[in-house]
């Protein structure tokens, strides 16, 4: 019996420790840049475009209306010369009647979309020098030059900066002025259900990514 008993351990022990040989790995790193100098964004009218009180009575019934254009200035300062992108993030995800490209306006009754609005840079200028609007698909792997008429689509990324190296890409700069385009569009008011005041609440996040 004792015999046995032993044999069992040591059967044991082997395929312990076997086990403990066979085990594989797996490195994690951690990276990153912290950089010196630091951009602030900002927006004119407290980043607020405030359309009052529409009635009802006046939106198109079976198709969108627009709403009037508003107009922000939008600046960055920097510390130094720096390459940075803007990236516009939907605060009201889900809620935009054009999912592709737009922001949303907000839910009625948790179900109905109110509307979308879309979002323009353009008359640019970066430390008082002409740049070209950039955009990238591939959070800023590639950039690809963008019409000054072109909305800024959710899910990409917006930059300035030029072809001087033969490929398009950010360039380092202090200050950069924009004018920021807001065209906001109601749904076809038979869509929704507007039997008491519905506040439109649309948001939107521009957040400074550094390059």
């Amino acid at each position: 019996m004792t015999i046995s008993v032993s044999v069992l351990s040591s059967a044991l022990l082997l395929t312990m420790t076997s086990l403990a040989f066979a085990a594989s790995s797996v490195d994690l790193t951690v990276k990153g840049l912290i950089t010196p100098s630091a951009c602030t964004p900002s927006l004119s009218q407290g980043g607020v475009a405030d359309y009052g009180k529409i009635a009802a009575k006046d939106l198109r019934i079976n198709e969108p209306t627009p709403l009037p254009i508003t107009t922000l200035e939008f600046g960055v300062a920097c510390e130094a010369a720096t390459r940075f992108a803007l990236n516009a993030v939907d605060n009201r995800p889900g809620s935009g009647t054009e999912a592709s490209y737009s922001f949303g306006l907000g839910l009625i009754n948790e179900t109905e979309k109110l509307g979308n609005f879309v979002m323009l840079l353009t008359h640019y200028v970066a430390d008082n020098l002409p740049v070209t609007k950039l955009a990238s698909r591939d959070n800023g792997a590639t950039w690809d030059a963008n019409s000054e008429d072109a909305i800024w689509m959710r899910g990409r990324l917006a930059a300035f900066g030029d072809d001087s190296t033969g490929n398009w890409a950010p360039s380092a700069m202090t200050r950069l002025s924009s004018d920021l385009i807001i065209q906001p569009y109601i749904a076809p008011s038979g869509e929704l259900t507007l039997t008491q005041e519905q506040p439109i609440d649309g948001s939107a996040t521009v957040e400074l990514l550094y390059l």
